[in-house]
């Protein structure tokens, strides 16, 4: 799996790089996959409900109801049918893309089996109601696909007589087996609506609209396309005759051959090994479950700036349990955190310039703490010389940290980028640990952990607290979004922040640095 995964995302690394030339970080869509899902369906709903109003639901009359919008009035119906199919191709695409995109970033185990699973129904849903489309056109694409459809389904033998008799004879097929299947068509997407809404429960902020550039650009493409290529129908169905040769779309239907000849039990039992794979994969093998925040209400004054935070809904706020007079306190539940760390990096009392008392702030990571995360920031300026000293802070995704580290450039890994309260910077700075800071982490927009690059420029711009303090030199500061494969770029910024350094005026050397840590220091998290 782990060789899988780590082909996939250098395949969708070189993608999202690709796309990046040429749309801006926000637009690409590589990381608007489920925007775009979205926005497909809405366009799918909104073409569709046009072409029911010319649709004839008659056995007799859907060809030519469908001939009718497609020649006659193909400047709107022909159009809005071209759109409903594009559309549902391009949903399937990205349905697909973003199945294999999470697998890729191993975003399916631990605690975030709970949105793979509630988005396998989803995707057989889609397919279904895609496959009950072709019959609506009745042409002979849409009889071969309902033979095949119904003989399939009637290997299993759970029906009280063969749905396939209804395509014997012109004579077997009635109107009202056209009313069943449109009927088929519209409810099945809006159940799949609904387990959406489920999918998306533990999602703090999901994003369910692209970028209007974005938007625009994908819909002209559809458009453009829609009015180059439209879609036809083939020759009308006719069951005095069994389909011969028809013109299959191996895009959707591709699999329809293998249902055609290979024998039903064979079939159906690929399916349902196919099926089981993907409900079992969240556990094959399941993922070591990291340790969830833990709360301290001794530092905790519920603010609620964890409960803003946190990407995905891990935490909520209750009343107050230790008789302080504050009103609130952050619950976490277990079953949601992903331990990235985010809401300790937003909590006010994650403090490096502490030393009165213990530097445990309101919320924090068992296995990578605050404390441990400023003693392994002053562990490693100890070792750093010269006057361009850098000190690196990185995300566990993002770019190689250890490939960077040098006698001038110290580094600090992180659950997450967002993990990294901005006191810390200043921490560095102002306590000459070094002589600049480099942020890194995943690609812009792209973060693991969904806000941590958001929330970590929203509070160096000062937009969202805690915020870095306007003292701290921003000329000394230099952010990387690049990703696990840019440790190129990473290198290529630890150099030009290097010779600007050089060329700055030597700041006032503090006197506080910190003293050599005991042997027994540890220099890691813990279980990282």
């Amino acid at each position: 799996m782990s060789a899988l995964r780590a082909v996939l995302r250098r395949v969708f690394d070189m993608l999202e790089a690709a796309l990046g030339s040429v749309f801006p970080p926000a637009w690409n869509p590589m990381v608007n996959l489920g925007a775009l899902g979205f926005f497909f369906y809405w366009i799918i709903t909104a073409s569709g409900i046009y072409v029911y109003i010319f649709f004839d639901t008659g056995v007799h009359n859907a060809y030519a109801s469908i001939e009718y919008m497609t020649h006659e009035q193909w400047y709107l119906a022909g159009i809005m049918r071209s759109l409903h199919r594009y559309a549902s191709d391009a949903l399937i695409i990205v349905m697909l893309c973003h199945i294999l995109r999470e697998f890729s970033h191993d975003r399916y185990r631990g605690v975030r089996w709970f949105s793979w699973i509630t988005g396998i129904p989803i995707l057989i849903m889609v397919y279904i109601a895609g496959i009950s489309g072709y019959w609506l056109v009745w042409d002979k694409l849409a009889q071969y696909v309902a033979i095949v459809s119904t003989e399939w389904l009637d290997m299993l033998g759970i029906f009280g007589e063969p749905i396939a008799r209804n395509f014997l004879s012109p004579e077997a097929l009635e109107s009202r087996f056209f009313t069943l299947m449109i009927f088929m068509h519209i409810a099945i997407p809006l159940i799949a609506l609904a387990v959406l809404w489920i999918h998306l429960q533990r999602v703090t902020k999901p994003r369910i609209n692209p970028p209007r550039g974005l938007a625009y650009s994908v819909f002209g493409i559809l458009m453009a396309l829609s009015l180059i290529h439209p879609a036809l129908s083939q020759a009308p169905a006719d069951l005095a005759v069994v389909p011969g040769k028809v013109g299959l779309d191996w895009f959707y239907l591709p699999l329809f051959p293998l249902l055609e000849t290979l024998p039903g039990s064979l079939t159906w039992g690929m399916s349902a090994c196919f099926l089981l794979i993907m409900i079992a994969i969240p556990w094959l093998p399941p993922m070591k479950k990291p340790r969830p925040a833990v709360v301290d209400l001794s530092n905790c004054n519920g603010c609620a700036r964890c409960y803003n935070d946190c990407p995905y809904n891990a935490i909520s706020l209750v009343a107050r349990t230790d008789g302080t007079a504050f009103e609130r306190e952050p619950l976490v539940n277990p079953s949601y955190c992903v331990a990235c760390g985010i809401c300790a990096g937003s909590c006010p009392t994650a403090m490096p310039f502490r030393r009165l008392s213990d530097l445990s702030p309101g919320i924090d990571l068992p296995d990578w703490t605050i404390s441990s995360l400023r003693e392994r920031t002053e562990q490693q300026a100890l070792g750093l010389t010269g006057n361009a000293r850098i000190m690196v802070f990185g995300c566990d995704p993002g770019p190689a940290l250890r490939s960077v580290a040098s006698s001038t450039v110290g580094v600090v890994p992180l659950a997450c980028i967002g993990q990294l309260p901005p006191a810390f910077i200043d921490y560095v700075l102002s306590k000459d640990l070094a002589d600049g800071v480099i942020l890194t982490g995943c690609r812009e927009d792209a973060c693991d952990a969904r806000f941590g690059i958001r929330w970590t420029n929203d509070r160096l711009a000062g937009e969202r607290d805690p915020h870095l303090r306007k003292r701290v030199p921003r000329e000394r500061l230099v952010t990387v979004w690049a990703g696990a494969h840019g440790t190129g770029a990473l290198k290529a910024a630890i150099g030009d922040l290097s010779q600007r350094l050089e060329n700055l005026p030597p700041k006032a050397r503090s006197n506080s640095r910190p003293e050599r840590p005991s042997p027994t220091t540890s220099p890691e998290p813990a279980d990282a």
